[in-house]
């Protein structure tokens, strides 16, 4: 157990869809006074203030006592906005070679870190790593345990969030494993199970670029090819839990085998691995490692080259496809192989061009580099939200 109070005295108790929807506007863009809540989420003054009223009371959301200054100022605003220490979350990310774990405030800010290595990828393994890091974490809280809301473990793969079970992850070798039951029993707190890349989704909707966008996709470069997107009004889910699979688009060489089985997949010739391969095999260098790969195409190996080359372009294909498919005005480029972006970008951006087709092309193209802390930041952003909407999935 992490703690005695935690996750259920924790709870926001956000009672109607009215306050889920004033306090998540208030969480996201504050500090905003009472008549710009009401404007932004369509409800009068009086709701606003009728939600607002026990969140102040219970040090959820402040107010800011500051008045505009100056003859002309008019009435005093008196901004509202969330407490970012009035609840604490803790976010984790499971890689095949390491858990990595955060600890974040309400607005997902990280405050503190913990890695924790990984022998194997067996479910017992994992499970008991997540729990380990989850209670250092939750020892490094301090007092602030006891306004914990919740778990978010974030997993590469088919997953189902509302079952709390991984259905597959070619990473980890799981088909159908439970995942979130015995970690809610073994800390005593809600998890969430969310995919890895829906969860950094979710943080960018929330917190991130996405915050004042009407449509965007994150995608995601690194040991997979992920995408995340927001459309309609939500993170895109899927009927059955799967959406945004850019990586097993078939844009690849028919010969290229995926670790998914498959033949065809972006992943298999984009992903890290698949980039590393394919330069040992032009080098005959089995010793290589992912840096000395990015140092040879630097250097202008033609192997080298070609491998980052072949990634770039399936990579851009991908990225016209989905906004060929979904037409979003932002997409943010992420993930640990952009370390190595400038790399693939040449090719990216001319398959890109060669395949959007019409306005689809003048979607903003972002790119930003990333740590697996953000990976677990995501996770807890999931748990955020889970806990505003009070939706938490595992029983």
């Amino acid at each position: 157990m992490i703690a005695s109070g935690a996750g259920e005295d924790a709870r926001l108790h956000l009672k109607t869809p009215a306050s889920v929807d004033i306090f998540t506007r208030i969480l996201t863009h504050g500090p905003l006074g009472r008549i710009d809540v009401g404007r932004q989420t369509g409800f009068s003054q009086a709701a606003v203030t009728k939600t607002v009223a026990p969140l102040v009371a219970q040090g959820i959301i402040a107010v800011d006592q500051q008045a505009p200054a100056g003859p002309s100022a008019g009435r005093p605003v008196h901004p509202l906005h969330v407490v970012p220490s009035a609840r604490v979350v803790l976010g984790l990310k499971v890689n095949a070679d390491e858990v990595i774990g955060v600890a974040t405030g309400m607005t997902a800010t990280i405050l503190h870190s913990v890695h924790r290595p990984l022998r194997s990828t067996s479910p017992a393994e994992v499970t008991e790593a997540v729990a380990v890091v989850a209670e250092q974490l939750a020892d490094r809280l301090g007092p602030a345990v006891e306004r914990l809301i919740g778990v978010g473990v974030s997993v590469s793969g088919d997953v189902d969030s509302s079952a709390g079970v991984v259905r597959d992850s070619p990473l980890l070798g799981w088909r159908d494993v439970d995942l979130a039951h015995p970690l809610t029993a073994r800390l005593g707190v809600p998890v969430q199970v969310e995919n890895d890349v829906r969860a950094l989704t979710v943080a960018e909707h929330w917190f991130g670029v996405g915050r004042d966008s009407a449509s965007f996709a994150v995608v995601t470069i690194g040991s997979g090819i992920g995408c995340g997107l927001y459309l309609n009004g939500d993170v895109v889910s899927g009927a059955y839990g799967v959406a945004g699979e850019l990586g097993h688009l078939p844009l690849a060489s028919p010969d290229a085998l995926c670790v998914c089985g498959r033949y065809g997949c972006v992943e298999a010739v984009a992903s890290s691995a698949a980039v590393l391969r394919a330069v040992r095999d032009s080098t005959g260098d089995r010793a290589l490692g992912l840096a000395d790969a990015a140092a040879l195409a630097r250097a202008g190996v033609p192997g080298a080259v070609a491998a980052f080359d072949r990634a770039g372009s399936a990579i851009g294909a991908a990225l016209a496809a989905v906004a060929n498919l979904t037409g979003p005005d932002t997409v943010l480029v992420a993930g640990e192989g952009m370390q190595d972006f400038e790399l693939y970008q040449p090719s990216l951006r001319r398959a890109f061009e060669a395949h959007a087709f019409g306005a689809a092309a003048g979607c903003r193209l972002i790119t930003r580099a990333h740590t697996f802390e953000d990976w677990a930041r995501g996770a807890a952003a999931a748990v955020i939200r889970a806990a505003v909407r009070q939706d938490f999935s595992p029983a």
